[in-house]
Formats: structure tokens, C-alpha cells, sequence
């Protein structure tokens, strides 16, 4: 367990030593769980002071947790999330904001706050956290850390806090490339799809399209270096039918799943739910039945123009987020902007449930920006190889 938590990362439950194997591949790394995964011997909260008070402690851990204690991970505690893991800011009104350790005065991203700030202060090796909307992809590009969204149901959710099934899914972070091939080998196993050892580059033009100039800036070296590896990349479009198409897409989808998942629990117990997770929860209350219909339309056409677009050999290179992170006295409106533009690139990775790696390959005003390999199903080992030959620059 840890003597001090500087980042606050840590949610300060009584400590609890889990066994591990003495070997194994993962011997000698520690890792820190997102309060979303049951662990043995502590409460699941999600976030919430009502979710925790109705918790009671666990006696199994998540499936995904008790795999790594048994490659000979072992765990130092567990981490805050977002409420309920509906937010992609970092900043917990119950709870209060972690510390992003790639720039202490910016948020950390959410909801896989907890778990990126303790990576990226150097309390642990690895991470868990889960990504529905963005929450393992935005905190990685903000704090400056290789961040995965496997592709869907690929990692299992066992004892997990749901959001939206649909598109959650279990995600890790680490600081350096070799450690996040390590925990992706014990994690995802072989691929089902493996990419030859020289995809095929793609770059969305409308996604680049959607970031300042001043981003696009920061970020050209990095997809330089990356073509300078792999070869040039076609130019394609990500969103052919516009963004806004696919971001309804995404927010009726994630709100309905949302509402059905955690709207009895709201009003049962009056849940009091922080500023702008309110907010959601309200509009996932009102989805109709022909949004949420039509919206699962537009998901299988995206998801059949992208498997089209990848083949079996295709990588999507696009940036993870519109810019660096916002700074940590932001109000709640401008955060709100911020989140609604990101999800425009985020969601095709959710729309489609394929694999997204976020790479921390350059810096914008002294802050992290992350560049992406969005691959097909299945590939997620392989992304996790390319990313390793780009920061070895091999």
C-alpha cells in the first residue's frame, strides 16, 4: 500500500494486501484499479457517496483484476473515477480532482481520473480504468501516458460497474511502451486479427479538420515519425456523413443504455449528482425509443464503412483529442464544449467497438497531446506493436 498519495489518485479505503504469484510475467509491477472493478477486501463506489454506502466489501475480485494478480501484478489500491463514470473531466464533486501528473496545472481527463494520475505521477506501473466514451483515451492524451481502448469485449467486464455496455470496455495505461506490451500480452492474448508488419496508413482530413491550427501544428512531427516507419498515409474521411451524425449516434445510444443502467438507482435513492453529470443523467432520461432506434441504424452503417475502410490491413492515424487538456479552473461550461467536440473523434472507436491506442508522442504549451492508431477488431496486440516501434523510433 502507499504511505502518501500526492496525486490523489487514491481512494483512502483501509488498505488490503491481495495475494499474487511470487512469478510470472507481469512479477515485480504494481498496478492500481479504477473504483469501477470489485477488488477483494474493499467497497466498489463508482464515484458516488450513495454507490459506496450501498456497496459492502467485496469478497471476489473482477476477473480482469484477480488475471493480473496472478501474472504476479500486485495491486496498491483503488482509484477514483468520475461519478458513476458519466463525465470525461477528471473532477469529482463529491470527491475532488486528481493531479495530472503530466501537467500538474490542467485536468486529468475523466472518468479514468484516478488511474491516469496515479500512472502518471509514478505511484504505479500500470492502470486499469474503463473507457465508454473516451475515459482511458482523453486522460492518456492529457497526461501523457500509452492509453488502450481494446476492441469490445475483448478485456471481460466481470464485477464491473456498468455505464452504457454497449460501449464500455476495460482499458489500462502506462508510462512507457515496452511495460504496455508486457500487461497487453497477459490481458488480450493473441490477436484474432493480427496487421502484417507493414499496415496500411490512413489519416481522416476531417478529423485533423476539427483541431486549431495550432494543434495540427504540434501534432505534424509525430504523424511524420510515424509515417517515416510505415509509409505514407491516404487520405480518408472518418465521419463521411458528418460528425454530427455519429455524435447523436453516440449520445442517444450511451444515454438510454445509461438510463437503464443507473436511472432506478438515481430515484430510489435521490442520488445528488455533480454539476454537468446531472445534467446527462437528465437527457439519458428523455431518449426516445425512435432516437435510441435510429441511432443503432446509423452504428451498424458506421461500423460497416469502417471495416471497409480498414480491411485487414488498414490503420487509422487521427488525432485522440481537439487539444491538450483544459486547465483545471476551467468553468463548467467551457469543459462541457471541450467534451462535446471530443466525442466527435472519440465516438467512431465507440460506434464501431474497435481497438484505439492513444500514444503521448509530443507536447502542446508545455501540456501532453496524444496521437492515435485506430485499427480493426481485433488488432489490438498489433497497435500495441506499432506504438512500440514508434517510440523506439524502429
Amino acid at each position: 500500500m502507499l504511505d502518501k498519495d500526492p496525486a490523489h489518485a487514491f481512494v483512502p479505503y483501509p488498505g488490503v494486501v491481495l495475494p499474487h504469484a511470487a512469478n510470472g510475467p507481469l512479477a515485480g509491477l504494481s498496478f492500481a484499479v479504477k473504483d469501477l472493478f470489485d477488488v477483494a477486501g474493499y467497497p466498489t463506489g463508482g464515484g458516488n457517496p450513495h454507490v459506496l454506502a450501498l456497496s459492502g466489501i467485496k469478497t471476489r475480485s473482477a476477473a480482469v483484476v484477480q488475471h493480473l494478480l496472478d501474472a504476479g501484478a500486485y495491486c496498491l489500491g483503488k482509484t477514483y473515477t468520475d461519478e458513476l463514470a458519466f463525465s470525461m473531466n477528471g473532477i469529482n464533486a463529491h470527491f475532488g480532482a486528481p493531479i495530472n501528473g503530466g501537467a500538474p496545472d490542467r485536468i486529468t481527463g475523466g472518468s479514468s481520473s484516478g488511474s491516469a494520475a496515479a500512472v502518471s505521477n509514478g505511484l504505479v506501473d500500470f492502470a486499469l480504468g474503463s473507457d465508454t466514451g473516451g475515459s482511458v483515451r482523453c486522460p492518456a492524451s492529457h497526461c501523457g501516458l500509452f492509453g488502450l481502448r481494446p476492441t469490445h469485449s475483448r478485456i471481460s467486464l466481470d464485477a464491473t460497474l456498468d455505464l452504457a455496455p454497449s460501449f464500455d470496455t476495460c482499458g489500462y495505461f502506462t508510462r512507457d511502451a515496452e511495460t504496455f506490451a508486457r500487461v497487453g500480452a497477459v490481458l488480450l492474448g493473441e490477436d484474432t486479427a493480427p496487421l502484417p508488419a507493414m499496415p496500411r496508413l490512413l489519416t481522416p482530413t476531417d478529423g485533423w479538420g476539427l483541431l486549431d491550427a495550432e494543434v495540427v501544428t504540434a501534432l505534424r512531427p509525430a504523424l511524420t515519425r510515424i509515417e517515416t516507419l510505415f509509409g505514407k498515409a491516404a487520405e480518408v474521411l472518418m465521419a463521411p456523413q458528418g460528425f454530427e451524425r455519429n455524435y447523436w449516434a453516440f449520445r442517444y445510444i450511451q444515454g438510454r443504455e445509461a438510463w437503464l443502467t443507473d436511472g432506478e438507482l438515481i430515484e430510489t435513492h435521490g442520488l445528488a449528482l455533480g454539476p454537468g453529470v446531472r445534467e446527462r443523467f437528465a437527457f439519458s432520461k428523455e431518449v426516445t425509443d425512435a432516437q435510441f432506434e435510429s441511432s443503432w441504424a446509423i452504428r451498424r452503417e458506421v461500423t460497416a464503412v469502417l471495416a471497409d475502410l480498414l480491411g485487414h490491413d488498414g490503420v487509422l492515424v487521427l488525432p485522440t483529442m481537439p487539444d491538450i487538456a483544459p486547465l483545471r479552473d476551467a468553468d463548467e461550461s467551457t469543459l462541457e464544449d471541450y467534451r462535446n467536440n471530443a466525442i466527435k473523434l472519440l465516438s467512431l472507436a465507440g460506434l464501431s467497438g474497435f481497438p484505439q491506442l492513444s500514444m503521448p508522442l509530443t507536447r502542446r504549451n508545455g501540456a501532453p497531446l496524444g496521437l492515435s492508431l485506430l485499427g480493426p477488431a481485433g488488432s489490438d496486440r498489433s497497435l500495441i506493436d506499432m506504438a512500440r516501434r514508434i517510440a523506439q523510433g524502429q
